[in-house]
C-alpha cells in the first residue's frame, strides 16, 4: 500500500481521530473546565449552556447540538465523512464526560495558552483525517465545499457572535482569557494542518536551465517543468525552470543551482496546496 493510499485507509483515519479527540478532551476537561473557559465553536455553546442552566453536562449538550449537524453532513457531504465525524464526536463526548483530570495550572493566562495549544493540536490532528471534530466543523466544510466560504472566516464570524454574548453575561476577564485560548488554538490548528503539507515552489531563471533541470531530476529525484519567459529589457526568450520541493531539499537545490550558474535568479515561494502527480491526492470527503 502506497503512502497516499494509506492516508485513505480506515485504521489510519481512526487512529488520527482517536488521538486528536482524546488530546482535545483532556485539554478542555483538565484546564478549560476548572477555569471556566468558554471554548470556541459548538463545544463553546455547549459549555455556555451548561454554565447557565447547570443541566446535563457540556459533553451531553455537545451530543444534542450535533444532531442537526450530522443530518446536514449525511445529506450534503458523504456517508464516510458522517461516520468519521460521528466517531470523533462520540469519543469527544464520552471522554469529556468520563475523564476526571486537573492539570493543576492556577494562573489564568498560563492556563489559557496551554489549553489553546493542546486543544488546537488535538483538533488539527482530527482535521488531517477524512472526518472532522463534529459540531461547527461540519457546517464549515459544507460552506467551504459549496460556496467557497473559508473556514477561518466562518469560524471568526460564529465565534464573534458567541463571545459577544459571553461579554454580556460572564466576567470580562474570563471572556478575554477564553479569547486568548481560542487564538492560540487556531494557530495550533493551522500549524498541525500545514506541518506536513508545506512545500516550496522554486522558479529558476538561468542560461544553464537545461543542465540544472537534468541535475534536479537525477540528484534530487524530483520533477521539474519549463516555462517560457521573455526578458523585458533585452527581449530575449529564456527558459524558466519551475519545481516544487520540501524544506529539507531547499538548501540542496540552492547549492545545485548556483554551482551551475552563479548568476542565476532563484525565487522561492511558500505553497500549502500541491495536489496531483507524485504529491498528495485531492482530499475527497
Amino acid at each position: 500500500m502506497s503512502p497516499r493510499e494509506f492516508a485513505y485507509s480506515v485504521p489510519w483515519n481512526l487512529m488520527l481521530i482517536t488521538a486528536g479527540t482524546l488530546i482535545y478532551s483532556v485539554a478542555l476537561k483538565g484546564i478549560a473546565e476548572p477555569h471556566g473557559f468558554i471554548p470556541a465553536g459548538l463545544f463553546g455553546v455547549s459549555v455556555l449552556i451548561h454554565t447557565l442552566t447547570d443541566t446535563l453536562g457540556a459533553g451531553l449538550w455537545y451530543l444534542v447540538l450535533n444532531i442537526p449537524m450530522f443530518a446536514l453532513s449525511w445529506i450534503l457531504i458523504s456517508r464516510r465523512f458522517l461516520l468519521y465525524s460521528l466517531y470523533a464526536m462520540l469519543v469527544t463526548a464520552v471522554s469529556y464526560t468520563l475523564f476526571d483530570v486537573d492539570f493543576g495550572i492556577r494562573d489564568q493566562l498560563y492556563a489559557a495558552v496551554t489549553c489553546g495549544a493542546l486543544s488546537g493540536a488535538g483538533a488539527g490532528i482530527v482535521l488531517r483525517s477524512l472526518g472532522s471534530n463534529g459540531g461547527l466543523d461540519v457546517l464549515g466544510v459544507i460552506l467551504w465545499q459549496r460556496y467557497n466560504i473559508g473556514l477561518g472566516k466562518f469560524y471568526f464570524a460564529f465565534n464573534a457572535v458567541l463571545f459577544a454574548l459571553c461579554f454580556l453575561i460572564l466576567d470580562n476577564d474570563l471572556v478575554i482569557a477564553s479569547l486568548i485560548l481560542v487564538f492560540v488554538s487556531s494557530v495550533a490548528v493551522d500549524y498541525c494542518l500545514s506541518m506536513f503539507s508545506q512545500r516550496k515552489m522554486a522558479l529558476i531563471i538561468s542560461r544553464e536551465a537545461d543542465g540544472i533541470a537534468d541535475e534536479v531530476m537525477s540528484s534530487l529525484r524530483i520533477g521539474a517543468t519549463f516555462l517560457l519567459g521573455r526578458g523585458a529589457y533585452k527581449k530575449e526568450e529564456r527558459k524558466v525552470l519551475m519545481t516544487v520541493i520540501n524544506n529539507i531539499q531547499l538548501k540542496r537545490l540552492e547549492e545545485l543551482v548556483f554551482t551551475h550558474d552563479p548568476h542565476a535568479l532563484f525565487i522561492v515561494e511558500n505553497t500549502f496546496t500541491v495536489i496531483g502527480s507524485t504529491f498528495a491526492r485531492r482530499k475527497i470527503y
